[in-house]
């Protein structure tokens, strides 16, 4: 009987709560302000520069242990 309750009182008071949660949502979208052109493009310099020196650290790395398990194979393979 008590679930049956509180299951009622939830649901009654949720177009209030989805009211408040919209609220809370446009108070929260009027902080919110676009970055400038400048930081957009340090910001994207940064990602681009950062991506081709993981590329480059991993293809060294792939490149080192494929000569390593190519040395294993043709070691144990005689």
């Amino acid at each position: 009987m008590a679930n049956s309750i509180a299951a009622a009182s939830s649901i009654g008071a949720w177009p209030e709560r989805i009211k408040s949660f919209y609220n809370d949502v446009r108070v929260e979208m009027r902080k919110v302000t676009a970055p400038s052109r400048k930081e957009v493009q340090a910001t994207t310099t940064v990602v681009i520069i950062t991506v081709f020196l993981f590329g480059l650290y991993f293809s060294i790395i792939d490149n080192v242990i494929g000569r390593a398990v190519n040395l294993l194979f043709r070691t144990f393979a005689k």
